[in-house]
């Protein structure tokens, strides 16, 4: 009998990179609006970015990823900031 296996879906890993324009409190309402952080995670996550210029957010499914990843972007280039997210395969 022929087996069937289930491959699970790849997960896209976002990042948010520093800039030094983008204000902590704009990462920090992103944050908690796209992605569905805590504020109290989402303060950390910022101080991750500001120190050491770059932190992973969360892993999602490529659509999921490249939906939340084009709202920050139009969210920040609406507030004049240059703020970049990437994603890459987990």
């Amino acid at each position: 009998a022929l087996k069937t296996r289930v491959k699970r879906p790849r997960r896209w890993v976002v990042t948010i990179h520093n800039d030094d324009y983008t204000t902590m409190e704009f990462v920090i309402a992103l944050l908690t609006g796209i992605f569905n952080k805590s504020h109290a995670e989402a303060v950390e996550l910022m101080l991750v970015v500001h120190r050491r210029g770059a932190a992973p957010i969360g892993a999602f499914s490529k659509d999921v990823a490249t939906t939340k990843i084009a709202e920050a972007e139009q969210q920040a280039s609406a507030h004049c900031f240059p703020l970049v997210l990437t994603m890459e395969a987990e």
